[in-house]
């Protein structure tokens, strides 16, 4: 396994204090679509809605051919190291058009990754995100005082709707370090059928 070219990607949730936020290593060759994949899966969404990168002063998203946008182009066919070829050193991801989750990427310097590891990969991170649908910024405010009082009226109903305690500081870094490894795995996976595809059709040659 050869070398890649890797940049850190910090990730924060705009609007919110304390900060939540995720730093994440990934090949400066990943598309926007698969930065879109690392977010989710570092952030902890579960990739339920609409979402769109804004960078270097372009739309980047998945265009759909019944409801043409634009200015809006294929996230799948743009890749990181294009962008910071352009100068771009932030960019901002929005997830969920309801809820309107806006985070800002910081592109930070480029590295020559490590041969042994598998990229992308989880850095360090702090604080869970909200729920999926709670409403937005004002939304999430109201849960959290809503779960942290036993007391509060709603406080039964608004945690079966969660379904499960909800810990803000506990931003569950075990299982973002799994999902990440997962779409890891998985894209060694597609490298190695690629080159084994490779290899076939040069023998056939």
């Amino acid at each position: 396994m050869t070398a890649e070219t890797i940049s850190r990607l910090r990730i924060s949730l705009d609007d919110i204090r304390p900060e939540i936020w995720r730093v994440v290593e990934i090949q400066t060759s990943a598309s926007l679509k698969a930065v879109h994949d690392v977010i989710q899966a570092a952030m902890g969404w579960q990739d339920y809605h609409l979402w769109e990168f804004d960078a270097g002063g372009c739309r980047y998203g998945l265009p759909d051919p019944e409801w043409p946008i634009d200015d809006l182009a294929a996230a799948k066919n743009t890749k990181l190291a294009s962008l910071i070829e352009l100068g771009v050193t932030t960019m901002t991801y929005t997830y969920d058009m309801g809820d309107d989750w806006r985070h800002t990427i910081v592109i930070q310097p480029l590295e020559t990754g490590d041969a042994k590891v598998n990229y992308p990969r989880f850095i360090a991170g702090l604080r869970r995100c909200p729920p999926e649908d709670v409403g937005g910024l004002l939304g999430f405010e109201t849960f959290l005082e809503v779960i942290a009082d036993t007391a509060h009226l709603e406080h039964r109903e608004v945690l079966r709707w969660y379904g499960k305690p909800y810990e803000p500081e506990d931003m569950a870094e075990l299982a973002a370090k799994r999902r990440i490894g997962v779409i890891a795995r998985r894209r060694v996976a597609a490298r190695t059928a690629a080159a084994k595809r490779k290899s076939s059709a040069a023998g056939v040659g």
